[in-house]
């Protein structure tokens, strides 16, 4: 049943314009951005570090901006995909028709879940394709460029997840979208006062899902990054599991 929602949920969100969009519109500036980076690299870069022992390479100047303004870029991006996951459905009576089918709240969130991720990968693997055309022209730290893809696809799994329990508060897909994005900008606005000279704390560092993605765009692989995702994601995810709960004793 989880498998046949995700399925539902993928094939609902590429029958919308809306993903389509959102891929056109997300590649085109990574594309962009890559074209910048590469450029300043081979013509600049590489000329200064000449010689130069321990010098950032491709992986560095190129790869790893480029999957840091991936993440930055869907921090508002990602509230369009799930502001329609739960809000749309409430508005259009099918989430009732949903709840009072013979299956789970459980399996309701992780279907749509799963089908979120399954866009996520799409997305990631376009993404993907831009290093790899450099693979003939030079060499890439493909251990780092993981790390990285694997703090990216966390990133918008937390995201998602967030959003989704948004998603599950409001009957309002446009209310949804912009909760989503405060909640998430708000997690930003946190990291940053943590790294702030006067506001600075350790705890607000941890708190915020943006540092640790840090930590995964710079090739650092730290498993207490990894166990912070996992929770950000349980949490949400059980969260919403109980907000359908009470909406369905509602009905």
């Amino acid at each position: 049943m989880i498998v046949t929602i995700a399925r539902n949920e993928l094939r609902r969100m590429f029958l919308s314009p809306m993903a389509w969009s959102i891929l056109a519109v997300l590649l085109f500036i990574l594309g962009l951005l890559f074209l910048v980076f590469v450029d300043n690299f081979f013509a600049t870069l590489q000329v200064q570090f000449a010689g130069v022992e321990s010098a950032p390479g491709v992986t560095d100047a190129v790869v790893s901006p480029l999957i840091l303004w991936a993440g930055i870029i869907m921090l508002a991006v990602s509230p369009l995909l799930t502001m329609r996951s739960l809000s749309e459905e409430r508005q259009n009576g099918v989430l009732t028709l949903l709840t009072s089918a013979p299956v789970s709240m459980t399996e309701i969130v992780l279907g749509k879940y799963l089908g979120l991720l399954l866009f996520v990968l799409v997305m990631i693997g376009l993404i993907v394709l831009m290093p790899v055309s450099l693979v003939g022209a030079t060499n890439l730290d493909w251990g780092k460029i993981a790390a990285g893809l694997l703090g990216l696809f966390l990133l918008l799994a937390s995201f998602a997840a967030a959003g989704l329990y948004i998603s599950s508060l409001t009957s309002t897909p446009a209310v949804s979208a912009v909760s989503s994005f405060g909640l998430l900008l708000f997690l930003v606005v946190i990291y940053i006062s943590g790294k702030s000279q006067s506001t600075g704390s350790e705890l607000f560092i941890y708190v915020s899902h943006f540092g640790h993605f840090l930590s995964f765009a710079k090739g650092l692989f730290d498993s207490s990054d990894l166990i912070y995702y996992l929770l950000f994601i349980a949490v949400f995810l059980v969260l919403t599991i109980r907000r359908l709960d009470n909406l369905r004793l509602q009905h």
